[in-house]
């Protein structure tokens, strides 16, 4: 597979999966999922983030350095992200194409990230944006609005029926359940395993979570923990292979429970810029979109998604429409039952706070 980047720094990494731990992460492992601050949640809104239709980077500016503060208590920005990360770091941002053109990653949003990232000493070239595949991440076009010397990388090419490749994938690194897909043969070891991508095992020390707000119509709600999910590993289809074989209530979790990835993930920043209250994930989503003008920041993905999942379904309310866990199948969500409820297994195992007795859910308003 080709790289479009100089040769990556790369880590050490543990045989087996039972005791997979990152040789030389432990400078991350201290600020991995749930992170420094768990059950802390920071919103930050601006009625003037987008115009018809269109992000506007001073108040996206305002709102990533309000955040950033917020969220770790720094008196500035520049300390705000040093409190995550330093030079010589190699930081990865996981971007969200699927929706595309309506609620997916946008260029003001990473440009801010970016800035930040610059204040706490880390070179434009140890900046890696990245998504599993080269077609999707074209399609969404990324790769024309990336800041110039930011790198880019994928796992694979494009989609595969049985998601089995192991183009950019570690094959020391997955998890493996009894669950395959119904063409999946379930005396392969192969097939019931998902396998990390090398950009987080080898490329990258440290990575954001740039994800987006978005209702998903087999697992209830896309937020942070299914940008990691379904974004990170291969062999996903099997979470949710027809409208009644849905297992994401507990792949989810389990995904995102790998070692690698809990050390590795230090920060989620979560675009509700733009939002989408059903249809998803796909391109229907544009008939239910909304401009929720407002970003959230937490080091907690479980914390955080609780509160996007409430904010999805005070959306789906306004308009007449049940929650995500109650809502039959219909037409632009045909899936029998979505499972939101992974969110709450995440918190079960320990990635985060559910109990909303433990969140910390702190707001702001700029204009």
């Amino acid at each position: 597979m080709q790289h479009h980047r100089r040769q990556f720094l790369t880590t050490g990494l543990a045989a087996a999966l039972a005791g997979r731990a990152v040789q030389g992460a432990a400078a991350s492992s201290k600020l991995g999922i749930p992170g420094p601050y768990p059950g802390r949640v920071v919103s930050v809104h601006h009625p003037g983030s987008i115009v018809s239709d269109q992000y506007r980077r001073e108040p996206v500016r305002q709102m990533m350095r309000k955040g950033m503060m917020e969220l770790t208590g720094a008196d500035n920005p520049a300390d705000a992200w040093r409190a995550f990360f330093s030079p010589g770091d190699v930081v990865g941002v996981k971007l969200n194409p699927v929706g595309a053109p309506h609620v997916i990653s946008a260029p003001e949003v990473f440009a801010e990230i970016l800035e930040g990232l610059k204040m706490a000493g880390i070179k434009t070239a140890d900046v890696v944006a990245y998504d599993r595949y080269r077609e999707s991440f074209l399609s969404a076009g990324f790769d024309k609005w990336l800041p110039e010397g930011v790198r880019w990388t994928y796992a694979t090419g494009k989609f595969h029926e049985l998601q089995l490749d192991m183009d950019g994938y570690d094959a020391d690194q997955y998890v493996e359940m009894a669950l395959v897909l119904p063409k999946g043969n379930p005396s392969d070891a192969h097939h019931r395993r998902s396998y990390v991508a090398k950009f987080l095992t080898k490329d990258v020390n440290k990575m954001i979570n740039l994800c987006v707000i978005k209702h998903h119509q087999s697992a209830g709600v896309t937020l942070a923990l299914k940008n990691m999910s379904h974004g990170l590993v291969n062999n996903v289809s099997r979470s949710h292979s027809s409208p009644t074989l849905n297992t994401c209530g507990t792949f989810i979790p389990s995904i995102v429970d790998h070692p690698v990835i809990r050390a590795k993930v230090v920060l989620h920043i979560l675009d509700g810029v733009k939002a989408a209250y059903h249809g998803g994930p796909g391109g229907k989503v544009g008939k239910y979109m909304w401009h929720h003008n407002t970003m959230y920041f937490a080091t907690d993905p479980v914390a955080l998604d609780k509160i996007g999942w409430r904010i999805i379904d005070e959306k789906r309310k306004e308009v007449g429409m049940r929650p995500v866990g109650e809502a039959p199948a219909d037409e632009d969500s045909t899936f029998y039952r979505m499972q939101p409820e992974h969110v709450e297994i995440a918190g079960a195992l320990g990635l985060g706070e559910f109990d909303d007795a433990k969140i910390d859910w702190r707001k702001f308003n700029l204009s």
